[in-house]
């Protein structure tokens, strides 16, 4: 089974960096996408941002474009997240999330046919 472990979580100030990393493991193939998402307690997990191996593009959130950078080593499957300007709103449990099968990286889609890390915390202060 494919197991996904998220770092470089922290706390920092508003305007600050984070560079966050996903570790893929347990898998034979792909993975076909990889994304980064985040919740707040109560809230829906929202998805961030999201990047497709074998020549696919990637997807951002309006919320964290400019800011935001989604990449990955297809060569170990190790996903990562540039955030820089955070802002307090960015303060979440961040996850990391992936599928090997053909489909939509979506919450949703994931949630049924994806893996999903433990998550790191993120917080950011004003």
């Amino acid at each position: 089974q494919v197991q996904l472990v998220e770092s470089g979580g922290g706390s920092v100030q508003a305007g600050g960096s984070l560079r966050l990393s996903c570790a893929a493991s347990g898998h034979t193939y792909g993975p076909y996408c990889m994304g980064w998402f985040r919740q707040v307690p109560g809230k829906e997990r929202e998805r961030i941002a999201t990047i497709y191996t074998g020549g696919g593009g990637t997807w951002y959130n309006d919320s964290v474009k400019g800011r935001f950078t989604i990449s990955q080593d297809t060569a170990t499957d190790m996903l990562y997240l540039q955030m820089n300007s955070l802002i307090p709103e960015d303060t979440a449990m961040y996850y990391c999330a992936a599928r090997t099968s053909v489909g939509a990286c979506t919450v949703g889609a994931l949630t049924g046919s994806g893996y999903w890390g433990q998550g790191t915390q993120v917080t950011v202060s004003s």
